[in-house]
This record gives structure tokens, C-alpha cells and sequence, in this order.
């Protein structure tokens, strides 16, 4: 049985993507900050929570450990995240954007992803078939948001686009450094969800659909590619 962990998986993508790759037959981990939230959601969903707060070495590094006490893992989702927004949902632009906004973004978005990503790397490694998805953005195109007229380029926002940037370019580094394990980035699309106030205009369903695709992609499938449900996108 293939072995899923995904992170922030207690609502929201994580939550969906979790309830479709446990209908598909996967053991799933469900990876929360929140011990009430992340025990709650495992137990409704058929699935076993994992105590994991991808800003601390300390509870990263525990939940890896507990993971290898499992039995390992083939499939890592890195889909815990943060949108920094004003009180009333608005975006952070400059000049009201400081530094310790965009730290706060990085921290998760970024830092958070290699914290995770190293410590279940070993694992993935003596699995089969090992994949890691990483849930990026069309904000974080660069070419999209030099496309005049697009939506991208129209986003006001400063942090989490670049936060989204980063994760492409970590995605195309790792997938070089690790061409035995198949990992890609993906874009889910404009989704409802908190991280947006539920501004989305996609169901949690159909934007956990690429999520699920490429966590269940082959041993000789894509990797190093950055993809929404709709095809690849330009990086």
C-alpha cells in the first residue's frame, strides 16, 4: 500500500486531497499543526494523524521519525501554506508589506517546504516509487507576471507570489538532484478555500484534482514539471 503524507491537511486542499488519495487505496498521513484539529480530521477521514509543524526542526524532524516507526513513505504533498492578508482580506502591497510579513510567508511557504523535504527525503529515497508535490501558484510564474492583461500580473500582492517562485525553482532543483523520485510543482487554481477568505472560485474538489494526479503520477512519469489541470504552465 502506498504511504501519503500531506501537510496543512486538516482543511481545506489538504483535507481534499487527503479524502481522494484514501479513496484511490492510499494509507494517508495526515500531517496538522493542530493536534484537536489534525485528530479530528484523521479520524473522519479513515486516516492517521502526524503531528507536524513545518516552521520547527523539532516537530519536523519528531515527525519523521514517527513516520519511519510506520513503515516509511512513497509520497510527500507539501501543501501547507500562507497568504498574508489585511484584517478586512485584503492584499499586503508595498509600501504597507515589511519585513516581518514577508518572513512570516517565507518561513512557511519556503523554508517550511525544505525543512520537511530534507527530513522525509531518506524515506522517499528507499521507496519504490517515491514522489513529492509541491503545491505552488500561478502567481509564482515570472512569466505570467510580465504578461500584460494577465491575472498574475494584475495580482497586488508581493509576498506570497515570490514565496510560489521559490518553490518553482526549488521543485526544478530537487527534481535534478533526486532523478529516481518523480517531483513536480502544481497549481490548483483560484480554489476556496481560508487561505483566500474563500474567495476562490473552484471547489476544494476540483482544485485538489491535480494534486491528487501527480501524487499518483508513474515510477517513469513527469518530474521536475510545473503543471495545472489544464497543462503545463510557463515558469
Amino acid at each position: 500500500m502506498t504511504t501519503t503524507l500531506i501537510t496543512g491537511a486538516n482543511k481545506g486542499l489538504g483535507r481534499e486531497t487527503a479524502r481522494a488519495l484514501i479513496a484511490q487505496g492510499h494509507r494517508v498521513l495526515v500531517g496538522a499543526r493542530d493536534a484537536e484539529r489534525g485528530t479530528t480530521a484523521a479520524r473522519e477521514l479513515g486516516a492517521e494523524f502526524i503531528q507536524l509543524d513545518v516552521t520547527s526542526d523539532d516537530s519536523v524532524t519528531a515527525a519523521a521519525a514517527r513516520v519511519a516507526e510506520l513503515g516509511g513513505l512513497d509520497v510527500l504533498v507539501n501543501n501547507a501554506g500562507v497568504e498574508e492578508r489585511q484584517p478586512d482580506g485584503g492584499f499586503i502591497a508595498l509600501p504597507d508589506l515589511d519585513a516581518a510579513t514577508a518572513a512570516h510567508t517565507f518561513e512557511t511557504n519556503v523554508l517550511g517546504l525544505i525543512r520537511t523535504t530534507r527530513a522525509f527525503l531518506p524515506l522517499l529515497e528507499r521507496s519504490a516509487a517515491g514522489v513529492i508535490v509541491n503545491v505552488g501558484s500561478a502567481l509564482g510564474s515570472l512569466e505570467l507576471a510580465t504578461e500584460v492583461g494577465s491575472p498574475v500580473a494584475q495580482y497586488p500582492g508581493i509576498a506570497y507570489p515570490a514565496s510560489k517562485a521559490a518553490v518553482t525553482m526549488i521543485t526544478v532543483r530537487l527534481a535534478a538532484a533526486y532523478p529516481q523520485l518523480r517531483i513536480n510543482v502544481v497549481e490548483p487554481g483560484f480554489t476556496s478555500t481560508d487561505l483566500n477568505h474563500h474567495q476562490g472560485t473552484q471547489t476544494v474538489e476540483e482544485g485538489a484534482e491535480i494534486i491528487v494526479r501527480m501524487a499518483t503520477v508513474a515510477p517513469d512519469g513527469p518530474t521536475g514539471t510545473y503543471t495545472s489541470l489544464n497543462g503545463p504552465l510557463p515558469w
